[in-house]
């Protein structure tokens, strides 16, 4: 676990294992909304900002969905309510940042070129790692220690965006 006073990529982080992470992070906002901003005509959106690469949304518990593309930005009225929110959003990075992390460290399998020249032993007897700090593995080297990482994240800023929502007759 780790605590943000800020958004920003995972790759700035000082630790090596959050700049090379790669998986779901799971970002936690309580935030209070007066009753007068529930108003009839008015509808609200949460809008994410940049998210580095898909972030699924809960919002008081309730799964909103999942957003992979810009704009990512979404309706929250069927879970918003007055009074205390507490806002979920799970982001999900690529595998890249953690390839290139793992090549910082020493090799356990033969290569020729990029590609893995005979199965490790150590994988074909499911035994453990000659170098246990390397958590991935391919048949193909598509990145080296000096590769530059992709920004990972929920980048933001994270806003909450008033609707004024208007009925339209036909006609007019």
């Amino acid at each position: 676990r780790i605590a943000l006073d800020r958004l920003a990529s995972w790759t700035e982080h000082p630790d090596f294992a959050v700049r090379h992470f790669s998986g779901t992070a799971v970002y936690r906002l309580s935030f209070a909304l007066d009753q007068a901003a529930l108003g009839a005509h008015r509808g609200w959106l949460l809008d994410l900002g940049d998210v580095q690469v898909i972030a699924e949304v809960r919002l008081n518990g309730r799964d909103l969905g999942i957003l992979w593309k810009p704009p990512f930005r979404m309706s929250i009225d069927r879970a918003l309510r007055a009074g205390e929110n507490h806002l979920e959003v799970r982001v999900t990075n690529l595998w890249p940042n953690r390839l290139i992390g793992d090549e910082h460290f020493p090799d356990d399998a033969s290569w020729e070129g990029k590609y893995l020249k005979a199965w490790p032993s150590w994988f074909l007897e499911r035994g453990p790692r000659p170098e246990s700090r390397r958590k991935t593995f391919s048949v193909v080297k598509h990145f080296s220690k000096e590769s530059p990482l992709l920004p990972s994240g929920l980048l933001g800023p994270v806003r909450l965006l008033p609707v004024e929502i208007r009925v339209v007759k036909a006609g007019e």
